[in-house]
Protein backbone atom coordinates (compact mmCIF):
# COMPACT_ATOMS: atom_id res chain seq x y z
CA UNK A 1 0.00 0.00 0.00
CA UNK A 2 1.18 3.31 -0.50
CA UNK A 3 2.73 5.45 2.23
CA UNK A 4 0.06 7.89 1.57
CA UNK A 5 -2.81 5.48 2.72
CA UNK A 6 -1.38 4.28 5.72
CA UNK A 7 -3.64 5.71 8.62
CA UNK A 8 -1.94 8.05 11.59
CA UNK A 9 -2.52 7.53 15.04
CA UNK A 10 -5.01 8.78 17.00
CA UNK A 11 -4.31 8.58 20.61
CA UNK A 12 -6.59 5.85 22.30
CA UNK A 13 -6.60 6.35 26.19
CA UNK A 14 -8.25 9.31 27.04
CA UNK A 15 -11.64 8.48 25.48
CA UNK A 16 -11.06 4.83 25.76
CA UNK A 17 -11.13 5.51 29.59
CA UNK A 18 -13.59 7.89 29.40
CA UNK A 19 -15.61 5.01 27.53
CA UNK A 20 -14.91 2.17 30.24
CA UNK A 21 -16.36 4.76 32.79
CA UNK A 22 -19.69 5.81 30.85
CA UNK A 23 -20.18 1.73 30.36
CA UNK A 24 -19.78 1.18 33.71
CA UNK A 25 -23.00 3.99 34.52
CA UNK A 26 -24.78 3.23 31.69
CA UNK A 27 -24.54 -0.21 30.94
CA UNK A 28 -23.53 -2.27 27.36
CA UNK A 29 -25.14 -0.60 24.54
CA UNK A 30 -25.84 -3.18 22.17
CA UNK A 31 -28.50 -4.18 25.89
CA UNK A 32 -30.70 -0.94 24.24
CA UNK A 33 -31.08 -1.96 20.81
CA UNK A 34 -34.49 -2.15 19.62
CA UNK A 35 -36.04 -5.58 18.09
CA UNK A 36 -35.54 -4.47 14.65
CA UNK A 37 -32.41 -2.97 14.79
CA UNK A 38 -31.34 -5.86 16.58
CA UNK A 39 -32.45 -8.44 13.78
CA UNK A 40 -30.89 -6.60 10.91
CA UNK A 41 -27.55 -6.34 13.20
CA UNK A 42 -27.81 -10.36 13.72
CA UNK A 43 -28.61 -10.91 10.19
CA UNK A 44 -25.55 -9.03 9.10
CA UNK A 45 -22.86 -11.11 11.79
CA UNK A 46 -24.76 -14.17 10.67
CA UNK A 47 -23.76 -12.86 6.86
CA UNK A 48 -19.94 -12.50 8.21
CA UNK A 49 -19.79 -8.60 9.02
CA UNK A 50 -17.03 -7.86 11.01
CA UNK A 51 -15.86 -4.71 13.08
CA UNK A 52 -14.46 -1.61 10.61
CA UNK A 53 -11.44 -1.52 13.04
CA UNK A 54 -10.33 -4.81 11.92
CA UNK A 55 -10.50 -4.34 8.42
CA UNK A 56 -8.37 -2.57 5.54
CA UNK A 57 -10.74 -0.17 3.49
CA UNK A 58 -10.86 -2.32 0.43
CA UNK A 59 -12.15 -5.59 2.48
CA UNK A 60 -14.63 -2.95 4.74
CA UNK A 61 -16.26 -2.11 1.58
CA UNK A 62 -17.15 -5.41 0.37
CA UNK A 63 -18.06 -7.14 3.66
CA UNK A 64 -21.89 -7.47 3.96
CA UNK A 65 -24.22 -4.34 4.07
CA UNK A 66 -27.20 -3.82 5.70
CA UNK A 67 -29.41 -3.50 2.42
CA UNK A 68 -28.06 -7.65 1.51
CA UNK A 69 -29.53 -7.93 5.79
CA UNK A 70 -32.80 -6.68 4.88
CA UNK A 71 -33.08 -8.62 1.52
CA UNK A 72 -32.01 -11.84 3.25
CA UNK A 73 -34.97 -10.90 5.88
CA UNK A 74 -37.17 -10.41 3.43
CA UNK A 75 -36.55 -13.91 2.21
CA UNK A 76 -36.91 -15.27 5.49
CA UNK A 77 -40.02 -13.76 5.77
CA UNK A 78 -41.47 -14.59 2.60
CA UNK A 79 -41.57 -10.79 1.87
CA UNK A 80 -41.17 -8.73 -1.18
CA UNK A 81 -39.43 -5.97 -2.08
CA UNK A 82 -42.37 -3.11 -2.59
CA UNK A 83 -42.24 -1.49 -6.06
CA UNK A 84 -42.01 2.36 -4.59
CA UNK A 85 -42.57 3.92 -8.15
CA UNK A 86 -39.60 5.61 -8.51
CA UNK A 87 -37.34 6.03 -11.61
CA UNK A 88 -33.76 5.74 -11.39
CA UNK A 89 -31.04 6.81 -13.87
CA UNK A 90 -27.45 6.83 -13.30
CA UNK A 91 -25.08 9.32 -14.78
CA UNK A 92 -21.93 11.20 -14.26
CA UNK A 93 -21.59 14.82 -12.97
CA UNK A 94 -19.14 17.22 -12.47
CA UNK A 95 -17.22 17.10 -8.82
CA UNK A 96 -14.21 19.21 -8.29
CA UNK A 97 -11.76 16.95 -10.00
CA UNK A 98 -13.46 15.74 -12.73
CA UNK A 99 -16.42 13.84 -13.19
CA UNK A 100 -18.47 11.83 -10.38
CA UNK A 101 -21.25 8.75 -10.39
CA UNK A 102 -24.76 9.93 -9.39
CA UNK A 103 -27.52 8.71 -9.35
CA UNK A 104 -31.52 10.95 -10.14
CA UNK A 105 -34.38 9.43 -8.41
CA UNK A 106 -37.70 10.22 -9.89
CA UNK A 107 -40.72 9.69 -7.73
CA UNK A 108 -44.32 8.99 -9.80
CA UNK A 109 -46.14 11.88 -10.52
CA UNK A 110 -43.49 14.60 -11.21
CA UNK A 111 -44.28 17.69 -13.22
CA UNK A 112 -43.00 18.24 -16.20
CA UNK A 113 -40.66 21.54 -14.71
CA UNK A 114 -40.55 23.08 -11.58
CA UNK A 115 -40.46 20.15 -9.22
CA UNK A 116 -38.44 20.68 -5.82
CA UNK A 117 -34.81 18.86 -5.89
CA UNK A 118 -32.80 17.09 -2.84
CA UNK A 119 -28.81 16.66 -3.23
CA UNK A 120 -28.19 13.84 -1.02
CA UNK A 121 -24.77 12.43 0.18
CA UNK A 122 -24.42 9.08 1.00
CA UNK A 123 -22.84 7.71 4.90
CA UNK A 124 -20.02 5.71 5.34
CA UNK A 125 -17.54 7.95 7.39
CA UNK A 126 -15.44 9.37 4.31
CA UNK A 127 -14.39 5.70 3.61
CA UNK A 128 -17.09 3.69 3.14
CA UNK A 129 -20.71 3.88 1.49
CA UNK A 130 -21.83 4.50 -2.50
CA UNK A 131 -24.10 5.14 -4.22
CA UNK A 132 -25.90 1.16 -3.48
CA UNK A 133 -25.43 1.28 -0.02
CA UNK A 134 -27.87 3.89 0.41
CA UNK A 135 -29.91 3.99 -2.09
CA UNK A 136 -33.02 2.72 0.53
CA UNK A 137 -32.10 6.20 1.86
CA UNK A 138 -32.58 8.26 -1.52
CA UNK A 139 -35.72 6.25 -2.88
CA UNK A 140 -37.48 6.73 0.88
CA UNK A 141 -37.01 10.81 0.34
CA UNK A 142 -38.09 11.12 -2.97
CA UNK A 143 -41.10 8.79 -2.71
CA UNK A 144 -41.73 10.37 0.54
CA UNK A 145 -41.23 13.95 -0.93
CA UNK A 146 -42.13 13.98 -4.04
CA UNK A 147 -39.05 15.73 -4.77
CA UNK A 148 -36.46 14.54 -7.75
CA UNK A 149 -33.41 13.51 -5.55
CA UNK A 150 -29.63 13.52 -6.66
CA UNK A 151 -27.52 10.79 -5.22
CA UNK A 152 -23.47 11.94 -5.13
CA UNK A 153 -20.34 9.24 -4.93
CA UNK A 154 -18.14 11.81 -3.99
CA UNK A 155 -14.43 10.74 -3.21
CA UNK A 156 -13.79 8.27 -0.19
CA UNK A 157 -10.67 8.31 1.91
CA UNK A 158 -7.82 7.21 1.95
CA UNK A 159 -6.98 7.08 -1.40
CA UNK A 160 -8.62 10.60 -1.56
CA UNK A 161 -7.61 12.65 2.29
CA UNK A 162 -9.96 15.24 3.79
CA UNK A 163 -11.24 17.62 1.92
CA UNK A 164 -11.66 15.91 -1.42
CA UNK A 165 -14.97 14.98 -0.70
CA UNK A 166 -16.27 18.53 0.67
CA UNK A 167 -14.64 20.26 -2.76
CA UNK A 168 -16.98 17.34 -4.39
CA UNK A 169 -19.91 18.34 -2.62
CA UNK A 170 -19.55 22.15 -3.27
CA UNK A 171 -18.56 21.11 -7.13
CA UNK A 172 -21.93 19.19 -6.87
CA UNK A 173 -23.96 22.05 -5.44
CA UNK A 174 -22.48 24.44 -7.94
CA UNK A 175 -23.53 22.09 -10.62
CA UNK A 176 -27.24 21.36 -9.46
CA UNK A 177 -27.50 25.08 -9.11
CA UNK A 178 -26.86 25.67 -12.95
CA UNK A 179 -28.51 22.63 -14.19
CA UNK A 180 -31.87 22.42 -12.14
CA UNK A 181 -34.09 22.99 -15.03
CA UNK A 182 -32.51 20.66 -16.66
CA UNK A 183 -33.62 18.31 -14.51
CA UNK A 184 -37.44 19.65 -13.85
CA UNK A 185 -36.71 21.32 -10.78
CA UNK A 186 -37.45 24.47 -9.48
CA UNK A 187 -33.91 26.05 -9.02
CA UNK A 188 -35.91 27.95 -5.97
CA UNK A 189 -36.47 24.61 -4.05
CA UNK A 190 -33.11 22.85 -3.49
CA UNK A 191 -32.43 21.37 -0.59
CA UNK A 192 -29.40 19.62 0.97
CA UNK A 193 -29.10 15.64 2.92
CA UNK A 194 -27.19 13.48 4.39
CA UNK A 195 -26.37 10.84 6.57
CA UNK A 196 -23.00 10.67 9.22
CA UNK A 197 -20.63 11.95 6.38
CA UNK A 198 -22.88 12.93 3.92
CA UNK A 199 -24.52 14.72 6.82
CA UNK A 200 -21.17 16.55 7.11
CA UNK A 201 -21.43 17.45 3.44
CA UNK A 202 -24.69 18.70 3.53
CA UNK A 203 -23.82 21.34 6.47
CA UNK A 204 -20.82 22.23 4.59
CA UNK A 205 -22.46 22.79 1.22
CA UNK A 206 -25.21 24.92 3.17
CA UNK A 207 -22.51 26.96 4.96
CA UNK A 208 -20.80 27.60 1.62
CA UNK A 209 -24.16 28.78 -0.27
CA UNK A 210 -24.69 31.21 2.18
CA UNK A 211 -21.18 32.90 1.76
CA UNK A 212 -21.56 32.60 -1.86
CA UNK A 213 -23.35 34.80 -4.38
CA UNK A 214 -25.96 31.76 -5.66
CA UNK A 215 -28.61 29.69 -5.03
CA UNK A 216 -28.95 28.85 -1.27
CA UNK A 217 -30.48 25.92 0.07
CA UNK A 218 -33.74 25.88 1.54
CA UNK A 219 -33.45 22.84 3.96
CA UNK A 220 -30.69 20.97 5.28
CA UNK A 221 -31.60 17.46 6.19
CA UNK A 222 -28.44 16.43 8.70
CA UNK A 223 -28.71 12.44 9.85
CA UNK A 224 -26.38 11.75 12.48
CA UNK A 225 -24.26 14.00 11.27
CA UNK A 226 -20.56 14.15 11.67
CA UNK A 227 -20.35 17.86 13.33
CA UNK A 228 -17.24 17.90 15.88
CA UNK A 229 -13.97 16.26 16.84
CA UNK A 230 -13.94 15.59 20.41
CA UNK A 231 -13.61 12.07 20.64
CA UNK A 232 -14.46 12.15 24.40
CA UNK A 233 -18.02 13.09 24.30
CA UNK A 234 -20.81 11.87 26.61
CA UNK A 235 -22.45 8.94 23.77
CA UNK A 236 -18.60 8.54 22.04
CA UNK A 237 -18.13 6.73 26.00
CA UNK A 238 -20.91 5.11 26.08
CA UNK A 239 -20.35 3.19 22.45
CA UNK A 240 -16.85 1.15 23.32
CA UNK A 241 -18.65 -1.88 22.18
CA UNK A 242 -21.74 -0.27 19.82
CA UNK A 243 -22.61 -1.75 16.66
CA UNK A 244 -22.13 -1.31 13.77
CA UNK A 245 -20.57 1.50 14.57
CA UNK A 246 -18.70 2.17 17.96
CA UNK A 247 -15.93 4.84 18.68
CA UNK A 248 -13.01 2.49 17.46
CA UNK A 249 -14.93 2.35 14.20
CA UNK A 250 -15.29 5.96 14.19
CA UNK A 251 -11.36 6.48 15.34
CA UNK A 252 -11.02 4.02 12.42
CA UNK A 253 -12.19 6.54 9.77
CA UNK A 254 -10.33 9.22 10.85
CA UNK A 255 -7.42 7.48 10.68
CA UNK A 256 -7.83 7.29 7.15
CA UNK A 257 -9.49 10.18 6.04
CA UNK A 258 -6.92 12.89 7.97
CA UNK A 259 -3.09 13.35 6.97
CA UNK A 260 -2.17 14.06 10.32
CA UNK A 261 -4.54 14.45 13.47
CA UNK A 262 -4.82 18.48 12.79
CA UNK A 263 -8.27 17.66 10.59
CA UNK A 264 -10.46 16.71 13.27
CA UNK A 265 -10.38 20.45 14.46
CA UNK A 266 -10.93 22.04 11.20
CA UNK A 267 -14.24 23.90 10.89
CA UNK A 268 -15.24 22.03 8.21
CA UNK A 269 -15.52 18.48 10.67
CA UNK A 270 -15.77 20.54 13.89
CA UNK A 271 -18.92 22.39 13.01
CA UNK A 272 -20.26 22.87 16.73
CA UNK A 273 -17.03 24.90 17.54
CA UNK A 274 -17.49 27.59 14.67
CA UNK A 275 -18.91 30.57 15.66
CA UNK A 276 -20.08 31.55 12.08
CA UNK A 277 -23.42 29.44 12.29
CA UNK A 278 -25.95 31.91 11.55
CA UNK A 279 -28.16 32.39 8.36
CA UNK A 280 -27.52 29.17 7.20
CA UNK A 281 -30.49 26.81 5.97
CA UNK A 282 -33.17 25.99 8.54
CA UNK A 283 -32.28 22.36 9.44
CA UNK A 284 -33.87 19.15 10.32
CA UNK A 285 -31.27 17.15 12.80
CA UNK A 286 -31.99 13.50 13.05
CA UNK A 287 -30.17 11.39 15.96
CA UNK A 288 -30.02 7.95 16.56
CA UNK A 289 -29.75 6.91 20.38
CA UNK A 290 -27.19 3.81 20.11
CA UNK A 291 -24.41 6.43 18.21
CA UNK A 292 -21.04 7.64 18.97
CA UNK A 293 -22.25 10.93 16.93
CA UNK A 294 -25.29 11.38 19.11
CA UNK A 295 -23.70 13.87 21.23
CA UNK A 296 -22.03 16.21 19.11
CA UNK A 297 -25.37 16.17 16.88
CA UNK A 298 -27.33 17.35 19.54
CA UNK A 299 -24.57 20.10 20.60
CA UNK A 300 -24.53 20.69 16.46
CA UNK A 301 -28.80 21.36 17.25
CA UNK A 302 -28.10 23.48 19.53
CA UNK A 303 -25.44 25.74 18.00
CA UNK A 304 -27.78 26.04 15.23
CA UNK A 305 -30.75 27.17 17.19
CA UNK A 306 -28.43 29.41 19.44
CA UNK A 307 -27.27 31.12 16.31
CA UNK A 308 -31.03 31.97 15.29
CA UNK A 309 -31.11 29.31 13.00
CA UNK A 310 -34.61 27.52 12.64
CA UNK A 311 -34.11 24.02 13.70
CA UNK A 312 -35.76 20.12 15.03
CA UNK A 313 -33.82 18.04 16.11
CA UNK A 314 -35.35 14.10 16.40
CA UNK A 315 -33.75 11.27 18.35
CA UNK A 316 -34.80 7.91 17.88
CA UNK A 317 -34.42 5.17 20.40
CA UNK A 318 -33.29 1.93 20.32
CA UNK A 319 -31.16 2.40 16.74
CA UNK A 320 -27.78 2.94 15.79
CA UNK A 321 -25.80 5.09 13.12
CA UNK A 322 -27.22 3.81 9.06
CA UNK A 323 -30.51 3.15 10.38
CA UNK A 324 -31.84 5.65 8.32
CA UNK A 325 -32.59 3.60 5.10
CA UNK A 326 -33.94 0.12 7.09
CA UNK A 327 -37.50 1.28 7.09
CA UNK A 328 -38.57 -2.31 5.54
CA UNK A 329 -37.60 -3.66 8.70
CA UNK A 330 -36.92 -1.53 11.51
CA UNK A 331 -40.01 1.28 12.59
CA UNK A 332 -38.06 3.82 13.92
CA UNK A 333 -36.77 3.87 10.39
CA UNK A 334 -40.59 4.81 8.95
CA UNK A 335 -40.64 7.18 11.76
CA UNK A 336 -37.22 9.16 10.88
CA UNK A 337 -38.53 9.11 6.95
CA UNK A 338 -41.65 10.62 7.94
CA UNK A 339 -40.88 13.30 9.90
CA UNK A 340 -37.66 14.05 7.25
CA UNK A 341 -40.39 14.04 4.67
CA UNK A 342 -42.22 16.48 6.33
CA UNK A 343 -39.67 18.85 7.02
CA UNK A 344 -38.80 19.53 3.64
CA UNK A 345 -42.03 19.05 2.35
CA UNK A 346 -42.85 21.95 4.56
CA UNK A 347 -39.55 23.68 3.46
CA UNK A 348 -40.30 23.19 -0.20
CA UNK A 349 -43.61 24.50 -0.03
CA UNK A 350 -44.01 28.19 -1.15
CA UNK A 351 -44.52 30.86 1.25
CA UNK A 352 -47.51 32.65 1.00
CA UNK A 353 -47.58 36.92 1.43
CA UNK A 354 -49.58 38.43 3.81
Amino acid sequence: MDDSHQPYPIAAAPSDSIGRLAELISGDPTARLDADMKHVLDRLGDMGARPLEQLTPDVARRQPRAAEAIAAILGQQSRERPDDGVAVEDRAIAGADGELPARIYRPAGLLNRLNPIVLYFHGGGFVTGDLDSHDASARALARRTGAVVVSLAYRLAPEHKFPAAHDDAWAAWRWLSENARELAGDPRRLAVAGEDAGGNLAAHVALMARDARGIRPVHQLLIHPIAGGDLATPSYGEMLRARPIGLPAMRWRYQHLFADAAGLADGRIDLVSRDDLAGVAPATVVLAEIDPLRSEGEALAAALAGAGVPVSRWTYDGVTQGFFGLGLVVTKALFAQSDAADALSKAFTPKRRS
